[in-house]
């Protein structure tokens, strides 16, 4: 009869997942940008831990990289200009079963969103963070960006960049919380999925940097690396982004590096005559400020009234 007590619930039948479920508009960025590489690797991975697109969102600023949620088939947010990592706290503070993933940019993240992407390193909420680095601002068609190379022509400077580039990893390995810090390239597919693989299972903020190619304003930049897989220095460790044999056979330039050993992390970090690529850092330790923000989400409102009443009561006189 309705309204009795059962013993019994009424399981939901498992979901299947395909690629389809994760694509939403057709990408518009140009033939060649490494960002399609990262958004097959985020699909297959939204795919491959069967994450249901009705409680995963992307959040973004501006740049190239911040049109990523339009090509998702999930929640998303388009932000402001260096604004992507407060709204992303903001959602994970008050919808903590959510998947959130972040799309940014070197001058997204690095410029105008600098004391934004500090701060959520330090508050350490669970999300991923993904900065493409293009080492310039290609949206708005080719000015310096924080990193952009010393000496390299820009329309904003058209005699070459003056100041040597900010290295995002050093700074991040700099802030006090900071859990998981990572570096990829988007031209390894394996390597870039096992990183965002690795950075989604970790329990706090984990950021990865993905060098990102711009073929249409820095196409040499990355040429180097790409033609001489020598130059790419492949920190391994049980602890960090696990690898396999194809990887070990293409990248020859390696290190066993414990992700633990930050001041380690850092001397990989400052090195210029390779790229190193893997887990520089990880503590699984570190504080989270979101075990703080999900309290009170079960109040109901009259509970919330009788709160605020009992709050302003303190100021009548």
């Amino acid at each position: 009869m309705l309204g009795l007590k059962t013993d019994w619930v009424l399981e939901p039948e498992p979901r299947d997942y395909a690629l389809a479920d994760y694509e939403g508009c057709q990408a518009k960025w140009c033939p060649g940008c490494g960002d399609h590489s990262v958004l097959n690797a985020v699909q297959r991975l939204c795919r491959d831990e069967r994450l249901p697109p009705e409680q995963t969102v992307f959040v973004s600023g501006i740049g190239c990289s911040s049109r990523f949620p339009h090509y998702m088939k999930t929640y998303g947010f388009h932000g402001l200009h260096g604004r992507a990592l407060p709204v992303a706290s903001g959602i994970r503070a008050r919808r903590p079963d959510l998947n959130i993933f972040v799309a940014t940019g070197d001058g997204d993240c690095c410029s105008i969103g600098t004391a934004h992407w500090i701060h959520a390193l330090r508050y350490n909420m669970k999300m991923v963070v993904m900065m493409f680095d293009n080492n310039i601002y290609g949206l708005t068609k080719k000015q310096t960006s924080p990193t952009t190379r010393r000496g390299r022509r820009t329309n904003t400077h058209p005699d070459g960049a003056f100041l040597s580039p900010m290295n995002p990893i050093t700074v991040s390995l700099g802030v006090p919380n900071a859990s998981f810090i990572a570096q990829t390239v988007d031209w390894n597919p394996p390597h870039l999925y096992a990183t965002l693989r690795e950075a989604f299972h970790h329990p706090g903020f984990a950021f990865v940097r993905v060098m990102q190619r711009c073929p249409h304003f820095t196409g040499d930049n990355f040429e180097l690396f790409q033609t001489d897989p020598s130059k790419i220095l492949l920190m391994t460790h049980p602890d960090g982004v696990p690898v396999d044999d194809a990887l070990i056979r293409t990248f020859t330039t390696r290190v066993e590096h414990d992700p633990a050993d930050r001041m380690n992390a850092f001397n990989h970090a400052m090195r210029e005559d390779v790229l190193p690529i893997g887990l520089f850092y990880r503590d699984e330790e570190a504080e989270h400020y979101d075990s703080y923000t999900r309290e009170g989400l079960d109040t109901t409102p009259a509970e919330k009234v009788e709160a605020m009443d009992k709050l302003l009561d303190l100021y009548c006189v």
